[in-house]
């Protein structure tokens, strides 16, 4: 006598698509060994990309929590998921055309192409449904592409240029004698400069990805996570203002020893917890404003 589980059809198609998919996830970490281990190497070193080891992780623990919302495995030959796969083909051309330079473009190419053989084999083996519903955790994974240099230059650049217009602003309004020019400020007694590693771009990038991490799970407006996010680039630019009008001020009324203080080397922790506050008051607003929407519809 046959179990019952052998003959049910769709039982049968979930767990194909199981395998399916647990055996390409395999064959793809197989093949992009090489670049996920020069991705991981660069991430370690980078003060910029450090974050890079945690996103699958997070993005793994956001799949686990749809466990129980997920539809059934319906493995399908559709064409998104062979568009998805010819995407993925071409910048794998791509990152073989521009050579094994871990920080530049090839390794971006490299796991961009990654991430779309990942979405087209998902589509594949477990249906587009499964798809649909494990979207942002997948694409939460883009997180991993490093940007190309020029971009990140220029971010970093953007940055500077915001911090420091912030940063004279508020010096100006409590009265400090002070002259900007470019990223330079000449203060009483000391000139300081907004350099590349004071851009604050680091914990940006955290403050970013907390803010896509609680829209996700706190709020369900599109719009209303879209208004989180959107807030995490002027708030951004304002704690780093903010920084550099704080180690400014302690260099005119303390001193320019200052410049060297605890403050200044090791205050960024600080000032990203800082910057948590007033995310998380526009975080509790917006999840207020929607639950007075829900309690009023019919």
């Amino acid at each position: 006598m046959r179990s019952p589980i052998n003959t049910d059809p769709k039982r049968r198609q979930a767990s194909a698509g199981y395998w399916t998919f647990g055996a390409g996830f395999a064959l793809l970490l197989l093949l992009y060994w090489r670049p996920l281990w020069r991705l991981a190497t660069f991430a370690w070193s980078s003060d910029l990309y450090s974050y890079i080891v945690l996103v699958p992780v997070i993005s793994g623990y956001l799949i686990w929590l749809r466990r129980d919302k997920l539809p059934p495995p319906a493995p399908e030959a559709s064409g998104a998921a062979a568009s998805l796969a010819a995407s993925g083909v071409a910048l794998l051309a791509a990152g073989w055309a521009l050579g094994p330079r871990p920080e530049g473009s090839a390794l971006t190419a490299y796991v961009a192409s990654l991430l779309l053989f990942l979405c087209g084999l998902t589509v594949a083996a477990l249906g587009i449904a499964t798809f649909r519903r494990t979207l942002f955790p997948i694409l939460f994974l883009a997180l991993m592409i490093p940007l190309p240099g020029p971009l990140a230059t220029r971010l970093e650049l953007a940055m500077q240029s915001g911090s420091a217009d912030v940063a004279y602003g508020i010096f100006r309004a409590v009265g400090t004698p002070v002259f900007l020019q470019g990223l330079t400020f000449q203060l009483p007694g000391i000139t300081i400069e907004v350099a590349p590693e004071c851009s604050g771009i680091r914990s940006t990038f955290a403050l970013f990805i907390t803010s896509l991490v609680a829209a996700n799970l706190l709020l369900n407006s599109n719009w209303r996570r879209l208004v989180l996010v959107a807030v995490v680039v002027p708030l951004a630019v304002l704690r780093n203002g903010f920084r550099v009008f704080v180690v400014g001020q302690l260099c005119v009324t303390k001193g320019p020893q200052m410049i060297d203080s605890y403050i200044h080397r090791r205050g960024g922790p600080y000032f990203f917890l800082l910057s948590l506050v007033p995310l998380i008051v526009v975080l509790v607003v917006l999840m207020r404003f929607e639950r007075k929407g829900t309690k009023g519809e019919i």
